[in-house]
């Protein structure tokens, strides 16, 4: 079944709604006086197009129709959901929402992505006011699952909630209206604060980004904040921590100093409400589950080379800097034995349901070895900058063995064949003196200009005919050429 929305303003938050209900299958249609609105929400499709179907392991349904409208009430008519993006200003609001309820079917729902007013003050003078609800999220809309959603109808908020909850996003139900609904209060607290620790000359703006970013941040990603204090408090909870710290809010810390008082009364909520949300889980297991999910962001963010991720990757290349995986073949080459190319732990986002390393993680790490033996006989980072690199043709693995996470492996390698274009490769993984797997690898030299085979340079050149020296005596690997003909 075709459903439409409508986004009434095409701005930042507008385009974000548009792509999030677009990308889900939803017909949308746009209304924005912008002449470059079109060329604008493009641009946020575009970046929607890119990451937002990365989040799911299923198919998304096939994209909509997307339509602008220079009419408002053209843009509304037949609309299930119609999201107002306008800026801030409630007698510009009041104006679109009398223009919306003249031509728009009295059961839609009509969103407001406003960050600061309540229900009662956009329903002023509506034709029908329960119709209006708030519906702000965060952007960027078509990534971040929260919408706050601030209604005093029941109905109109489940209907609301339903539709939200089939676009991949999490309502937030406000039980009572305020100014600014929850997060942007919770944000607006930490913005001050900020704002006089510049002022004060206590740190900048980046040292303070620093603070979220490599510290707490991190641990609201995954926990929040009362389950993140709830750890805090050890085994005897959330009552522990408050008794412990509660009274901290009594000294002068911060700017923002009306606090309410710890009563016993406020102690006993706020402890049973952390019972009831994490209460199934113990202090042990919560420390697990949140060093597991530390562990994937900080590695997704190693992978961007972002934030704390690119500090982890300095701190590898330090490490790696005194091992012998900074070897050089221009500085020698050990007659008769693999090279190292790979020891490293076993990362927790290696390991699947079945507790041990993913098939496919064998093949990250026999990657990664190839990798490294390339930049080994000199095709490094410069080199391929220059124009030069190999792209794999064939891999052949054999399983031999589980590994759990936090094992230690090794990957060893010898060059079967480094002559002209050719690359062949045989890896053994191991886990101290167990075997784990084996992979042949075979590649091919190519001119990243044209991006077809071509002769290596001569420091490649020369860093292969090093290791086929040093290994030419070492016998065949068992296993190797089942796949991947031996060479001739």
């Amino acid at each position: 079944m075709t459903r439409t929305a409508a986004i009434i303003g095409g701005g930042v938050i507008g385009g974000g709604w548009a792509a999030r209900f677009l990308l889900n299958g939803w017909d949308v249609k746009i209304c924005d006086p912008d002449p470059e609105a079109q060329r604008k929400i493009g641009e946020v499709l575009a970046n929607a197009r890119r990451s937002l179907p990365g989040l799911s392991d299923v198919a998304l349904p096939e994209e909509g129709t997307l339509s602008f409208h220079a009419d408002l009430s053209e843009a509304v008519a037949g609309a299930t959901w119609i999201q107002e993006s306008v800026p801030e200003r409630l007698e510009l609001k009041h104006k679109v929402f009398a223009q919306i309820q003249a031509a728009c079917a009295p059961e839609a729902v009509i969103g407001s992505s406003t960050s600061g007013f309540k229900p009662s003050e956009l329903q002023q003078g509506a034709a029908r006011p329960a119709q209006i609800v708030v519906a702000h999220p965060f952007n960027p809309v078509y990534l971040l699952p929260l919408v706050e959603l601030v209604t005093a109808e029941q109905e109109v908020a489940e209907r609301a909630a339903q539709i939200l909850t089939g676009i991949g996003m999490l309502p937030l139900f406000l039980r009572k209206e305020i100014d600014a609904h929850v997060a942007d209060r919770l944000l607006e607290a930490v913005w001050r604060e900020a704002l006089w620790l510049v002022k004060d000359g206590i740190a900048t703006t980046e040292e303070i980004d620093n603070a979220i970013r490599y510290g707490f941040g991190l641990r609201w990603a995954q926990m929040g904040l009362f389950e993140t204090y709830r750890i805090a408090g050890g085994e005897a909870g959330m009552k522990h921590f408050m008794a412990q710290f509660g009274p901290a809010l009594k000294w002068p810390w911060t700017k923002l100093t009306d606090v309410p008082d710890f009563t016993d009364e406020l102690v006993d909520l706020i402890a049973g409400q952390s019972d009831e949300q994490s209460g199934a889980h113990t202090i042990r297991e919560l420390e697990r589950i949140r060093d597991t999910n530390l562990v994937a962001i900080l590695r997704a963010l190693k992978g961007q080379g972002w934030g704390a991720g690119a500090l982890l990757t300095d701190h590898d290349k330090r490490v790696r800097a005194a091992t012998a995986l900074a070897a050089r073949a221009v500085d020698g080459v050990t007659p008769g034995e693999p090279i190292l190319t790979q020891a490293r732990a076993v990362p927790l986002d290696w390991t699947d349901y079945n507790g041990h390393m993913n098939e496919a993680r064998y093949l990250d790490a026999f990657s990664m070895a190839t990798d490294r033996f390339m930049e080994f006989i000199g095709c490094d980072a410069d080199y391929i900058a220059a124009g030069g690199s190999y792209f794999t043709a064939e891999t052949h693995i054999q399983y031999v063995d589980e590994v759990h996470a936090g094992a230690r492996i090794e990957v060893k390698t010898q060059m079967l064949l480094g002559a002209g274009k050719k690359l062949q490769l045989f890896h053994w993984m191991y886990a101290g003196e167990r075997l784990l797997a084996t992979a042949e690898h075979f590649l091919l030299h190519v001119s990243l200009e044209t991006r077809r085979p071509s002769e290596p340079g001569p420091e490649v050149a020369e860093g292969l005919r090093l290791v086929a020296e040093a290994q030419a005596d070492m016998p065949y690997p068992e296993g190797a050429g089942r796949t991947i003909r031996r060479p001739g």
